[in-house]
């Protein structure tokens, strides 16, 4: 689904991902991690468009998108779950998906938003509130939600656990599971190492903007401990 190729990204004369080569598979959650600082965002928002290309190339599908504008990579089928959620905070909860098909036939819009709804039928009873006035956990809904509205054939999540209610975290990976058996690629910021581990298929480890490691879910479910020294949430046990 989607390739990077040798990428280098960054802001300005600031390189803040270097080098970067990363195959994500159609139909899967690839796991990207890191400690804060290792250029795990940038990437995201790269590939979205939002932060220049220095070198290396962004194949999406058989396509070149490295000079893709942010709404030609949508209208390919590529969405973003921004950090922060970044709603529309005066407008309803309605509003907002409404906005977020914008890229997409109004014919369409009614039939996002019941999907949507489906996945999160909390939304539904909060059509009409501000967007706003939500709970953490309702705001991360529908920024899920409002990116599951234009459509999108490849998810990008920055992320998703930040900041919310073990309960609230449960429905989200509940959701994007559900997401994955409907066949959307999803490449996945998490900061909990042991829930992304959970739910992905591949993992990528990135350092200071480099990859350091990189395999199987499967492969890193085993090497737990090494995963989490590299991202320095534990230290390692001396024998």
């Amino acid at each position: 689904m989607l390739r990077l190729e040798s990428l280098s990204c960054g802001y300005g004369e600031m390189t803040v991902v270097h080098g970067l080569t990363l195959n994500v598979p159609d139909g899967e959650i690839t796991a990207l991690l890191g400690a804060n600082g290792a250029g795990k965002s940038s990437t995201i928002m790269c590939i979205a468009g939002h932060v220049a290309v220095i070198e290396g190339r962004i194949i999406y599908k058989k396509m070149d998108i490295t000079h893709a504008t942010p709404m030609e990579r949508v209208s390919a089928g590529i969405a973003v779950v921004p950090e922060g959620r970044r709603l529309f905070p005066s407008l309803t909860v309605e509003e907002n998906l409404v906005v977020g098909g914008y890229s997409r036939p109004r014919d369409f819009t009614r039939q996002g938003i019941d999907q949507v709804l489906a996945l999160f039928p909390r939304l539904g009873e909060r059509l009409g509130q501000l967007a706003g006035s939500l709970s953490g956990g309702e705001q991360q809904m529908l920024s899920i939600g409002r990116a599951m509205m234009s459509r999108p054939q490849m998810l990008l999540i920055d992320e998703l656990s930040l900041g919310l209610m073990p309960k609230i975290i449960d429905i989200c990976y509940e959701a994007i599971t559900e997401l994955k058996r409907e066949g959307l690629t999803i490449l996945l910021i998490e900061q909990s190492t042991q829930r992304a581990l959970e739910v992905a298929d591949r993992v990528c480890v990135l350092e200071s903007g480099k990859v350091v490691w990189k395999d199987t879910a499967e492969k890193a479910r085993d090497s737990a401990q090494l995963i989490d020294a590299i991202l320095g949430l534990q230290e390692e046990k001396t024998p």
